[in-house]
């Protein structure tokens, strides 16, 4: 054996998150986090206190202020697809909170109506009923929102996300 000590080289440090993003990308990472775990936790205590999902409290809200209410009208007043707002409705008929009846002129149609049920779990839950981020948007100026949209628009066509995406409630994801 030779009388060189031998040495191992150390592996080459990996580098860490900012390093690999760039500190304004590592920014904004941050920031999506933030955003993302207001909404969640705000989802998770609705469902705590109330027992059913964020997006049932807000379809029941929305029935509860417009009573008579069709499901493509809830559809559009919670802005998802209207499969999506059938399927919140079976699933609130379902559990005896929400009832359709076809009283009007076009038989086809349901009204909506909150049952005791469907009033005593909004009276459970904690508000804003349709979430903590669309209540946040509301509260931001016009300008804010119009440049909100178009750097937003820049980092969806970078994603190249299933567009069908945008008409889940965020509740759901």
């Amino acid at each position: 054996m030779s009388s060189k000590t031998r040495t191992s080289k150390a592996p080459a440090p990996v580098p860490s998150q900012a390093e690999d993003l760039g500190e304004p990308a590592t920014r904004v990472l941050r920031r999506f986090r933030l955003v993302f775990n207001a909404v969640k936790t705000h989802f998770q205590q609705v469902e705590k206190r109330a027992g059913v999902g964020g997006a049932q409290i807000w379809a029941l809200s929305v029935v509860r202020a417009n009573p008579g209410l069709g499901v493509n009208g809830l559809a559009r007043a919670m802005d998802i697809h209207q499969t999506t707002a059938s399927n919140l409705v079976k699933a609130l008929v379902g559990a005896d909170m929400l009832v359709a009846e076809r009283n009007g002129p076009d038989r086809r149609a349901v009204q909506l109506r909150v049952l005791p049920a469907g009033a005593r779990v909004l009276r459970r839950a904690p508000g804003p009923f349709a979430g903590v981020l669309p209540e946040a948007l509301a509260r931001l100026d016009a300008k804010t929102l119009e440049r909100l949209d178009e750097d937003l628009a820049a980092l969806i066509e970078a994603l190249n996300p299933d567009e069908k995406a945008a008409g889940i409630p965020l509740a759901q994801m």
